[in-house]
């Protein structure tokens, strides 16, 4: 599959799944903008590694509506066309509801729901805007497979990404007729800076036995799975919510 001259927005691209979708679009033909929030050094070190030329960088807080909104205007002024948006920008912050107060509590679930969801959410509006004026296009969310089995220890993550998964498949519905076509994947543990603190502690083994293969994936892995979602003729796959998880989860 080739994306030659195909214009893609990959959100959070400066690290771990972002980072490396980037560089596998980049090496099939894409021109890739790389969003990023505040780590300026990440995303040129991402722009480094992108094969081919012509590739932007653009600052965004994708928890802000505006910041979102510039942010597709800046791509698509400087392109002329947004092919493909990928929402990767996500946290995934620890509020047992047990241990943390009350206060903790409600600021995990507003920054959680405001970037991993409604940010992502307005990502695909703006977008949305452009590909119909254009006449199609293609989004890929990633979710998690904590949409499905759930996350004790970061309840919020797990709502936010169930919440994409039902976004997304509501989006596909909506914009399949203007040739707009929706996906959705649901990683496991992925190797990644955001994974490395649990996946190099006392849990480490425990979470790739999870699995198998007995390890967790790779951030390559993932973004193939993107790649596939976003190509011509994937489009019958459009709502399909795609499982990345070595087997770790198996849902019905």
């Amino acid at each position: 599959m080739r994306f030659d001259n195909k214009i893609v927005l990959i959100t959070g691209a400066s690290r771990g799944i972002g980072k490396s979708t980037a560089i596998a679009f980049a090496a099939k033909g894409a021109k890739v903008a790389i969003n990023y929030r505040v780590n300026l050094a990440a995303a040129m070190e991402t722009l480094d590694l992108l094969e081919g030329s012509d590739h932007i960088l653009v600052k965004a807080d994708v928890g802000e509506p505006k910041e979102v909104k510039a942010m597709i205007e800046e791509v698509t002024n400087h392109f002329g066309k947004l092919d493909v948006v990928v929402n990767s920008a996500g946290i995934f912050e620890y509020h047992a509801i047990d241990e943390v107060d009350y206060e903790e509590w409600q600021n995990a679930w507003q920054r959680t729901l405001n970037i991993n969801l409604l940010g992502a959410a307005n990502v695909m509006y703006c977008a949305a805007q452009q590909m119909i004026k254009q006449g199609g296009g293609r989004m890929v969310n990633v979710s998690s497979r904590g949409a499905f089995r759930g996350e004790p220890l970061q309840p919020a993550y797990g709502a936010s990404k169930a919440g994409m998964n039902a976004m997304g498949q509501s989006l596909a519905q909506a914009l399949a007729p203007h040739n707009i076509f929706v996906g959705t994947i649901a990683p496991g543990f992925v190797s990644t800076d955001m994974a490395k603190g649990v996946l190099e502690g006392p849990d480490g083994d425990s979470i790739r036995q999870q699995s198998p293969v007995g390890r967790v994936a790779r951030p390559e892995e993932v973004a193939h799975g993107i790649l596939f979602l976003a190509s011509e003729g994937a489009e019958f796959m459009t709502g399909a919510i795609l499982d990345i998880n070595g087997a770790s989860y198996l849902r019905s």
